[in-house]
């Protein structure tokens, strides 16, 4: 009988529960699958494992066997690390996951905004024959605020439409081959003072909450768009609607936000220079086999408790 239990938890969809399960059962471990909270906490007492959307105290203290947390998104700041570092309890994210479909939300923006795209909706709504030329993408300097696996494969596309693609990562030596000049986080200034299209794609950390506040966004160019796929802490929205609505930052798109849903009463519902979308930025077909096979890949090292070698390692 296996030492290992795989708990995935009613919290799923049933498609996803089915995909996990399904791509799980080759490993020498037991997969139980739950439908009702119930269910859930039950099983979190014998579980070794959990794929999970987030790991509640009630659980965690419930939790005697867990040795080992999957995250089903990149982000982990749901996560109380101090507590999951005092039960001995490894942490891997979802990184790689949302790269792909991530890159293809930030390139669809800017090319919507680009090519007039939004505005030619508005006016086919309304039955106006309007021709109103749009720029090219190409030659366009993009800056990226994040150049991990989402930011890396954002700048991937970009550069491939023939953009200068800029950006901060924390350690600069390791950059993506497509970026064509990258500053350490410190110099954000550089890349806000430059970039046409400026997207973030960093995760939420106390250095990166509230890091587009007025300052960074008096920094950017007038004819910006700011695009975020990351938090929506990571922006002070009052004073990114304030620059929207004086100008002084062309457009945006956004996909997080600080509450979500969004209130009905935001004013950026109804800005005629913002694009809304409900989180959705990594949404794929292919989410859960890829969150399966990040499992896949981690178990080897995790069971022979090499788990230093496992990768996306938070804790």
């Amino acid at each position: 009988m296996t030492d290992h239990e795989i708990l995935v938890p009613h919290r799923f969809s049933r498609d996803a529960r089915e995909t996990l399960a399904v791509r799980l059962d080759a490993l020498e471990a037991s997969v139980t699958v739950t439908e009702t909270r119930a269910e859930s906490l039950s099983a979190i007492e014998t579980a070794t494992i959990l794929v999970g959307t987030s790991l509640p105290d009630e659980w965690l203290d419930r939790a005697d066997r867990l040795e080992w947390v999957q995250a089903y998104t990149a982000g982990y700041d749901h996560y109380d690390l101090d507590a999951l570092e005092d039960a001995g309890i490894v942490l891997t994210n979802a990184t790689g996951v949302h790269g792909q479909p991530m890159a293809e939300w930030a390139l669809g923006a800017m090319l919507g905004f680009e090519r007039n795209l939004f505005d030619a909706r508005e006016r086919q709504r309304d039955g106006v024959w309007l021709r109103e030329g749009g720029g090219e993408l190409a030659g366009k300097t993009v800056g990226i605020v994040g150049l991990g696996a989402i930011g890396g494969r954002t700048a991937e596309l970009a550069s491939a439409l023939g953009c200068r693609v800029i950006g901060t990562k924390r350690d600069p030596s390791t950059a993506p081959d497509a970026v064509d000049e990258v500053y350490p986080a410190d110099e954000l200034g550089a890349v806000l003072a430059r970039a046409e299209y400026l997207v973030l794609a960093c995760p939420l950390t106390e250095e990166t909450r509230g890091l587009i506040d007025r300052d960074a966004l008096r920094t950017m160019r007038s004819d910006a768009i700011l695009l975020n796929m990351a938090r929506g802490e990571v922006v002070d929205e009052d004073a990114l609607v304030d620059s929207l609505q004086q100008g002084r930052v062309d457009g945006a798109a956004l996909d997080v936000f600080a509450t979500e849903p969004l209130p009905a009463d935001s004013p950026l519902w109804d800005l005629p220079n913002v694009l809304v979308t409900p989180h959705v930025a990594g949404s794929t077909p292919h989410y859960y086999d890829r969150i399966a096979e990040i499992v896949v890949e981690n178990f080897a090292a995790f069971a022979s408790g090499n788990r230093d070698e496992m990768i996306n390692r938070i804790v």
